[in-house]
């Protein structure tokens, strides 16, 4: 499939009327300053206009005079030369107004495109974004909006030298009629081809933008997976797979340039040929007595300056398909029919939360429940631990109880309130997770851990304590102010688990969520981080609902709960599941068991 297959009709006429009405758009969004740049353009236009009349003025009334007087009159020189000077001067503002407001336009429409397109990443629930490669969201929000905008670059001046081509046919007509209708034979021609040379290049061109596209999505989900590829030995295929992509591109690249290639050279061509037939023909006409030659000094210049207008109008139909296609893409994401929707209700209160599960069920796929009717209740203050087999449906729990997700079936309650009628501020400030997989940013310790929230460093430095990492990161260059590396590099896995946890504590939230967030640390720290969780929950600190593997974790925690087939099989503490339950005890067993006889080994 094309890109052409996406666009709604493959037909080079419907792309061009589709992309006339996104210009419409564009237009629409920054009348003022649009409008502005078409004016600096007319000024720009009539100037040079301007120019090849006092070219011919100057012909007339400083060359030849020279030439046949033998002297040159110092009043029509000075006239001749104020002429030239003010018309470039006024020629130079009108470049330069057009543009520096016409890039501010186009600077302005790409940078409102990118935050809606951004605003509506944010708004998606977490599971259309799994549903969709990171790289092509990253194309939606570069690449192709500067695809939609990028006509307006060349789109003030062809609008602004429509005039001028108007004001140059007209003082054409004036110097000489019979040397300007021949001249003019020249664009008819023009025109045709470049309705030919749009027809052939459109199509390709918006292949070649759609295919960047699909190179971007490969090129982040190589970067992104790095580490597999190297420890895996992977090197080979991933560059193969890359290399295939690219050359697609390439392949289609170089077929827009084919076309180019073609068309370029002739449509630079036809312009010269009028002025030729001008000169060839004028030469006759000033010998007859029928012209003076500086009419056709002037009408040989503005030969040579109205080609610009017909190319100018070239460049924005040649943009138009490139536009159609970011258009259609972006579009893609901001009319995306997901809604992830808040409600409006308050949590009220201070301390921690109770947590409630009613019926709940979910699935990833139509028939194949991962949560099914799980009633869960969990105590303001307490450590529950959630216990389970892969696949038992854990990590789907954690995600619906902080509603990254929403359940099928059933509901989540935080202090007897749904959590899909809370509002979102509201929720993200009672509710901290972190997940099974870190991420740090490329940023300081610091801003890892507060996200630039307001926190002061006696605070941070309070919740390092409680998650052990104080000493590690005082041991840094500069503290606090250590520059991590990419996705925290520089740190160890279980150094950035550490870090994690910190970045939900600062919040002090009212509930906090483990997804096995302390897999990468030594059984003694994880202890300790645990031990001063658990003292806090007691001392009015977060109520603290944790996917735990470890004995020693799970003895910690006031209530543990068994899951099994995404249903809970039993609850109780862990020496009353160990008790009665052989389902559990070979569970947690099997756990130790491996720990044990990876430490011998």
């Amino acid at each position: 499939m094309t890109a052409l297959d996406n666009l709604g009709g493959t037909d080079t006429t419907d792309l061009t009327r589709r992309g006339f009405r996104v210009l419409g758009i564009g237009i629409g969004r920054q009348k003022a300053l649009f409008s502005l740049s078409i004016a600096f353009s007319v000024l720009f236009g009539a100037t040079t206009v301007a120019d090849a009349w006092v070219l011919g003025w100057a012909t007339d009334h400083v060359i030849r005079p020279s030439f046949a007087d033998g002297d040159v009159a110092t009043g029509a020189l000075v006239t001749g030369t104020l002429l030239f000077i003010s018309a470039a001067l006024l020629r130079m503002i009108g470049v330069v107004g057009r543009r520096l407001v016409g890039g501010i336009v186009y600077y302005r429409l790409v940078a409102g495109d990118r935050r809606r397109v951004t605003r509506k990443y944010l708004q998606l629930p977490v599971s259309w974004h799994q549903s969709h490669p990171t790289g092509q969201l990253l194309s939606n929000a570069n690449a192709d909006v500067e695809a939609i905008w990028s006509v307006f670059m060349p789109l003030p001046m062809a609008i602004g030298v429509i005039a001028m081509l108007v004001v140059a046919v007209a003082t054409m007509l004036a110097a000489d009629l019979v040397l300007t209708l021949v001249g003019l034979v020249v664009f008819p021609l023009l025109f045709v081809l470049n309705v030919v040379y749009q027809r052939r290049q459109g199509p390709r061109m918006a292949q070649a933008q759609s295919l960047r596209g699909d190179v971007s999505s490969v090129a982040h989900e190589s970067f992104d997976g790095a580490l597999v590829v190297k420890s895996l030995g992977r090197e080979d295929e991933e560059t193969a797979r890359f290399a295939s992509a690219s050359e697609e591109l390439r392949d289609a690249n170089i077929a827009v340039g084919r076309v180019r290639a073609v068309f370029e050279p002739v449509l630079e061509a036809l312009p010269s040929i009028g002025v030729l037939l001008v000169v060839l023909l004028g030469i006759g006409r000033i010998e007859s007595g029928a012209t003076d030659p500086g009419d056709v000094v002037q009408i040989a210049y503005l030969f040579t300056i109205v080609a610009m207008p017909v190319r100018a109008i070239g460049w924005v139909l040649a943009e138009l398909p490139r536009t159609v296609v970011g258009w259609d893409r972006v579009r893609g994401v901001l009319d995306d029919p997901t809604r992830f929707p808040y409600g409006s209700d308050d949590l009220p209160g201070s301390g921690p939360v109770g947590l409630r599960t009613e019926g709940l069920g979910f699935s990833y796929e139509p028939g194949e429940p991962v949560l099914a009717d799980l009633d869960l209740d969990v105590r303001p203050g307490s450590v529950t631990a959630v216990v389970g087999s892969t696949g038992s449906g854990k990590s789907t729990l954690t995600s619906l109880v902080t509603r990254l997700v929403d359940a099928d079936e059933g509901q989540v309650l935080l202090d007897g309130r749904p959590v899909a009628e809370i509002e979102h501020g509201a929720l993200s400030a009672a509710v901290s997770l972190v997940p099974q997989a870190t991420f740090l940013f490329d940023d300081t310790v610091r801003s890892n851990i507060t996200l630039d929230a307001d926190v002061d460093d006696e605070t941070v430095w309070d919740v390092l304590r409680t998650v052990q990492a104080e000493r590690f990161v005082a041991a840094l260059p500069h503290g606090l102010d250590t520059q991590l590396g990419e996705r925290g590099t520089s740190l160890s896995g279980g150094q950035r688990q550490r870090l994690s946890l910190a970045r939900a504590l600062v919040r002090s939230p009212r509930l906090l969520v483990l997804d096995d967030a302390t897999s990468a640390l030594d059984p003694d720290v994880e202890q300790r981080i645990l031990r001063a969780l658990a003292e806090r929950s007691q001392s009015g600190g977060p109520t603290v609902l944790v996917v735990a593997y470890r004995k020693a974790t799970i003895a910690l925690a006031d209530q543990v709960v068994h899951l099994a087939d995404g249903r809970i099989a039993d609850r109780g503490t862990h020496a009353e599941l160990r008790e009665r339950s052989a389902a559990y005890r070979d569970l947690v067993d099997a756990y130790d068991q491996a720990r044990e006889e990876v430490d011998h080994e």
